[in-house]
C-alpha cells in the first residue's frame, strides 16, 4: 500500500482567482513552506463530515476551537492511551485532519492514569452531567444577555451623573470579546464528556471483538441503540404538532397554506389558537436547531427560518391524512437491541465473562446518549445564539456603512474584528468619519472573490502517504477511515458501479438515488428515494420517513449519520469516499446496510 500515496498539499495548487488565500486564515492553520519536510511526513484526510464547505475567515473559529478542545482532553486531561490530539490545517479553504498517535512504548504508562481520571467521571457520570447541563445553560444565558447597539450621538446623561468614566465603545469591544470567550468555553464543555463516551464504547467494542471472534461491527453498535436522546426531540415535537393539528381538526389549514397565511388563519378559531400555543411552546428550546451542523455562519436555524420546521410538519401531516404511521420504530429497535444482547451474553460460558460483559455494556449505555445529546446543546442551541449575536454586531457595522450585507463581517478573521471596532469607535470619538466605509467594501469584494474561487474546486480526500494500517480508534469509529477506505480513495479515478463503505445501519433496499449537496436541496427528495450525500445532519431526521436508505461519503459506525439512521431503522452505508461523485440523481441503486455495499444497478 505504501507505494501509493496522495498528492502533497505543497503540490496541490489553489484554483485560479484564489491567489493569496492563505492570508485569510491564521498562520498556524495553513501549511508553511519552511515546514514542508515535517508536514509531508504526516497523513492528512479531509474532514468533510464536520466541515464540508470552504471556510470564510471568521467561520474558521469553529474548527480552531473544536479541534484544540478535543485534543486537550485526549492528550492532557484523560491521557487516552492510544490517542493524543488531532493536528489540523486549512488547505485551499477546506479542513484536513491528522490524528496524533501515542508512541507504542508510552501507551502502557498512560493506562493507569486514564483509568483513574476517566474512572472518576464514569463513577460520577450522572452528577457531573447534571452539572454540565447547568454550565452549558449558563453560557447560553450569558450569550443571550449580550447586546450590540450602534454608538449614540452623545453619551447618556445618566452615565455622566453616575461617574461611570467609560464610553459605549468600551462595552462594544468588551461584549465582542465576551462572545468569543463564551464560544471558546462552549467548545471546552462540548468535549468534556464526548471523548469518554467514545472511549467507553470502544472499550466495549474491543471486548466484543475479543470475546466473540467474527462479530460484525454493526451487531456491537446495535447493542447500544434504542436510547432516548434530546437530539431527537425537535423532530418529536414536529410529529406531535402534526398529530395535534389532525386531532384539533385544523389539519387542512396547516397542511395547505404557507406559513404566514396559516398562522394568521389559525388565530381565528379556538382550536387554531390551541395549536398555535403548542407551536409557540415547542419553539423554545427545540427550534434552536440548524439544517447544517452549527459550524458555519450561513447555517440556517429553524427559529429564524420557521418555514423549515413548518414545511416538515406539513409533510408529516399529509402522511397522517393518508393514514400512514409517522412514529419512529422505537419499540422494534429496542427489541432488536435486547435480542442481540441476550444472544451474545448467553454465548459466554463462564459467569466471570458474563459479569465483565454486563459491566462494559452497562457503562456504554449510560454514557452513550451523550455522544448524540451534546450535539443539541452545543452545535445547535449554543451556536444558534452565538451566530445570531454575531449578526447583531454585524448589523451595527452595516448601519455605520462598513459593508452592505450582514454576512460580510464573516470575511474577516476573529482578531481583525477588533480593528473594525476600533476604527468605528475612533471615528465616533473624534467626530470624523471612520475609515472603514471607504476601505472595507473593496476588501470584502476581494476576499469574496477568493472564497468563491476556492469553492469551485472539490477538496482532495487526503494528502501524503497513508499509514500501512489505520489503527487509531477514533479515526475509524467517527470518520470511517480504514485501511480499506483509504485504498478506495486511491483508486477513485477508476470507474466503478460498486462502492464499499461502513455497514452502518442494517437492511437491504433498491431505489432511485437523489444526490443532495446542501440542506437547501432537501425539498427535492421524493417519496421512497435513496438519499446520497457527503454527510447528513441530525436535523435532516424529518425527511427519514420519506426515504428508503442513506449513503454518505464520510463517516464511521459512530458518526451522527450512522447513529441517527439506526435509531430510525433506515438502512445506511457511510464512509464510501465517493458516493456523491460516482452516483447520479436518477440512478437505480442497491444499498446493503448490513454489508456496507452500494451497487449502481442502472444509470439514469
Amino acid at each position: 500500500m505504501s507505494s501509493q500515496k496522495f498528492i502533497s498539499p505543497y503540490d496541490h495548487k489553489a484554483p485560479e482567482g484564489a491567489e493569496g488565500w492563505k492570508e485569510l486564515y491564521p498562520y498556524y492553520m495553513v501549511f508553511q513552506d519552511n515546514l514542508k519536510q515535517n508536514e509531508e511526513a504526516k497523513f492528512f484526510f479531509c474532514d468533510s463530515q464536520h466541515w464540508p464547505n470552504v471556510f470564510k475567515p471568521f467561520d474558521a473559529i469553529t474548527v480552531e476551537f473544536a479541534v484544540k478542545c478535543l485534543s486537550q482532553y485526549n492528550t492532557r486531561q484523560w491521557l487516552i492511551p492510544p490517542a493524543n490530539g488531532i493536528d489540523f490545517k486549512i488547505h485551499n479553504g477546506y479542513c484536513y485532519m491528522s490524528p496524533v498517535g501515542v508512541a507504542p512504548e508510552l501507551i502502557a504508562d498512560r493506562v493507569p492514569q486514564f483509568l483513574e481520571r476517566a474512572g472518576y467521571y464514569f463513577m460520577n457520570w450522572n452528577d457531573l452531567l447534571q452539572n454540565w447541563h447547568k454550565k452549558v445553560k449558563g453560557v447560553i444565558d450569558e450569550m443571550e444577555a449580550v447586546k450590540f447597539e450602534s454608538l449614540p450621538e452623545v453619551i447618556d446623561m445618566e452615565w455622566v451623573k453616575g461617574g461611570i468614566g467609560l464610553d459605549p465603545t468600551y462595552y462594544l469591544i468588551q461584549n465582542y470579546d465576551k462572545m468569543i470567550d463564551l464560544c471558546y468555553k462552549t467548545w471546552m464543555y462540548h468535549f468534556e464528556f464526548l471523548n469518554l463516551g467514545y472511549a467507553a464504547y470502544l472499550d466495549f467494542f474491543g471486548f466484543c471483538k475479543e470475546t466473540f471472534p467474527g462479530i460484525p461491527d454493526l451487531s456491537i453498535a446495535k447493542m447500544v441503540q434504542g436510547v432516548e436522546v434530546d437530539l431527537f426531540r425537535p423532530d418529536e415535537e414536529l410529529r406531535k404538532l402534526s398529530k395535534l393539528a389532525l386531532e384539533l381538526g385544523v389539519d387542512d389549514v396547516v397542511a395547505n397554506q404557507e406559513l404566514t397565511a396559516a398562522l394568521e388563519a389559525l388565530k381565528a378559531t379556538e382550536n387554531g389558537q390551541k395549536w398555535l400555543d403548542a407551536w409557540e411552546l415547542a419553539k423554545y428550546p427545540w427550534f434552536n436547531f440548524t439544517t447544517g451542523n452549527g459550524f458555519y455562519s450561513t447555517d440556517k436555524y429553524w427559529i429564524e427560518h420557521l418555514e423549515i420546521p413548518f414545511g416538515y410538519i406539513q409533510d408529516y401531516l399529509k402522511r397522517l391524512q393518508k393514514g400512514e404511521n409517522i412514529d419512529r420504530p422505537t419499540e422494534a429497535i429496542a427489541a432488536e437491541r435486547d435480542r442481540i444482547t441476550e444472544e451474545y451474553r448467553d454465548s459466554i460460558a463462564d459467569e466471570e465473562g458474563q459479569a465483565a460483559f454486563d459491566a462494559k455494556i452497562g457503562l456504554a449505555r449510560v454514557v452513550f446518549p451523550y455522544v448524540e445529546n451534546h450535539n443539541f446543546y452545543i452545535e445547535h442551541w449554543a451556536m444558534c445564539v452565538f451566530w445570531r449575536k454575531m449578526r447583531e454586531l454585524s448589523a451595527v457595522f452595516v448601519e455605520a456603512g462598513f459593508f452592505s450585507d450582514i454576512n460580510d463581517m464573516f470575511y474577516f478573521r476573529r482578531e481583525e474584528i477588533h480593528q473594525l471596532l476600533f476604527d468605528y469607535g475612533r471615528g465616533w470619538a473624534m467626530g470624523v468619519p471612520a475609515i472603514g466605509p471607504d476601505y472595507i467594501p473593496t476588501e470584502v469584494a476581494r476576499r469574496k472573490k477568493i472564497i468563491d474561487a476556492l469553492s469551485t474546486a472539490a477538496p482532495k480526500p487526503a494528502f501524503n502517504e497513508p499509514p500501512a494500517l489505520v489503527t487509531e480508534p477514533f479515526t475509524i469509529m467517527l470518520w470511517g477511515i480504514t485501511s480499506e477506505s483509504v485504498q478506495g480513495w486511491l483508486q477513485s479515478g477508476e470507474t466503478t458501479n460498486h462502492l464499499k463503505g461502513m455497514a452502518a445501519s442494517a437492511g437491504k433496499v433498491e431505489g432511485i438515488a437523489r444526490v443532495i449537496n446542501s440542506p437547501d436541496e432537501l425539498g427535492l427528495l421524493e417519496q421512497d428515494e435513496i438519499l446520497v450525500t457527503r454527510v447528513t445532519a441530525p436535523s435532516w431526521a424529518p425527511v427519514f420517513g420519506k426515504i428508503k436508505a442513506t449513503v454518505t461519503d464520510i463517516g464511521g459506525m459512530m458518526s451522527h449519520a450512522a447513529i441517527v439512521c439506526r435509531e430510525y431503522a433506515l438502512p445506511a452505508v457511510t464512509g464510501t469516499g465517493s458516493a456523491t461523485t460516482t452516483i447520479k440523481t436518477g440512478d437505480r441503486i442497491m444499498v446493503n446496510g448490513s454489508t456496507g455495499e452500494v451497487t449502481i444497478l442502472e444509470a439514469a
